[in-house]
């Protein structure tokens, strides 16, 4: 790629952040002018936060997502409503600020000082004294996440929507195992963590992603026989008959943004869904702890230690609806390695099994299933935060289409249904 082309590439990928500002009981005072954050994705906000302090000698907490011009991230011009704890001199502007249902506490203005007041308490109670400002990192429809800093150590502070309420319950429940983290309080969606040693293993090498195979098969063999547990904690039922309906729901919602020949194929999936399942059945595989988005970014450590991130996304179905996302985020080389690891551990667990078997029919079952989750990212969340999934329901039907034609049709057939 020429030196032009490279420049082009990064000026497409730069975020412009316009702050609308609030007071602490949400009137409107003014805006900013754009600065430009440190990151193209959206929801990282701690380099937006610095840079109007730099620029501008102005403390904000980000609120929210409030307009962006571009269909979705990253990079471009995006607008937050952001709150400052006392009256600051700035911009006129005509924002109106609308009520929304699906508002989550920590976008609205004092809600993030109310999450921190709680994250104190519960340090309080267990004899810690915070030695710092707290650090907002991020905040979106999904979660807000700041890092508290205690004397020699940090705290992390998690809050999340309310179709993510389970995972607080789901820690507490599956305890403080070497492999888990550690779980300082939970409650009215908001959990606070310890700081996890090492760091995060995006480009972990095999012999740990390995080894993070072996970790979640692990916990997903102890939990296949806690099944009632685990949904009473709250996940979404995956298993069969829950996600033939839940399929079939997201797709005829999605059927309009589909092409005609991935529409066609889909229809073929759907009809023939409770055989495929049936089939998937016998491959002697239980039904168990999904992580939900298990990859190597989700594993913090190092070489003798590995602990497993974020279990928000967990949900009760298939274990190896966790395998797909995985190995697609796995260096292209080693999936096949991969792949023959995880067969051999499930055949470790249940020797009659046949992992292999199950790989190949769940395929485009995992594929449509992140439909169904970012359908129902798109029912809990408000309106302006939509750009973060609106695309993401149609894209993952594609790529459900393009795996069963890749798999039963010819590949000239296959580029017709992913064009």
């Amino acid at each position: 790629m020429s030196e032009k082309s490279l420049e082009s590439k990064a000026a497409d990928r730069q975020r412009w952040a316009e702050l609308v500002l609030v007071s602490p009981t949400g009137k409107i005072l003014g805006k900013l002018p754009p600065v430009a954050a440190g990151t193209p994705w959206w929801p990282e906000v701690e380099s937006v936060v610095r840079a109007v302090r730099q620029h501008y000698d102005i403390d904000v907490t980000v609120l929210r997502l409030l307009a962006a011009d571009r269909p979705r991230p990253p990079g471009g011009r995006v607008t937050y409503l952001a709150e400052v704890a006392s009256p600051v001199e700035v911009e006129a502007c005509d924002v109106v600020l609308d009520e929304q249902p699906l508002r989550a506490a920590y976008a609205r203005p004092g809600g993030p000082a109310a999450e921190l007041q709680w994250a104190f308490g519960i340090l309080a109670a267990h004899g810690l004294s915070v030695a710092g400002l707290p650090v907002q990192v991020r905040t979106w429809n999904l979660s807000s996440l700041w890092r508290i800093p205690l004397e020699e150590k940090v705290v992390w502070l998690k809050s999340v929507p309310r179709f993510f309420a389970h995972e607080g319950e789901l820690l507490a429940a599956l305890g403080s195992g070497p492999h888990l983290p550690v779980l300082l309080g939970h409650g009215a969606r908001r959990i606070l963590l310890r700081e996890i040693p090492g760091e995060d293993l995006y480009d972990a090498s095999l012999a740990q992603r390995c080894g993070m195979i072996d970790v979640l098969v692990d916990l997903q063999h102890r939990w296949s026989e806690q099944v009632p547990k685990l949904l009473g904690l709250g996940l979404p039922d995956w298993r069969g008959p829950a996600l033939r309906v839940a399929i079939e729901s997201a797709f005829a919602r999605t059927l309009p943004e589909l092409g005609r020949a991935a529409v066609e194929v889909l229809e073929s999936f759907i009809a023939g869904l409770d055989h495929r399942l049936a089939e998937l059945a016998t491959c002697g595989l239980p039904d168990t702890l999904v992580h939900g988005d298990f990859h190597a970014g989700n594993v913090r450590g190092g070489p003798d230690r590995l602990t497993l991130l974020d279990w928000a996304d967990a949900g009760v179905g298939h274990p190896l609806l966790d395998q797909a996302a995985f190995l697609d985020r796995s260096p292209e080389a080693e999936r096949p390695r991969l792949e023959a690891h995880w067969e051999r551990s499930w055949r470790a667990a249940f020797p009659a099994s046949n992992p292999s078997r199950a790989r190949e029919l769940l395929a485009p079952v995992a594929a449509a299933r992140q439909a169904v989750t970012y359908c129902r990212f798109l029912d809990g969340i408000e309106p302006s935060e939509h750009p973060y999934h609106r695309a993401d329901p149609a894209e993952w039907f594609n790529r459900t289409a393009k795996i069963l034609t890749q798999n039963g049709m010819s590949s000239s057939e296959g580029a017709e249904v992913s064009s």
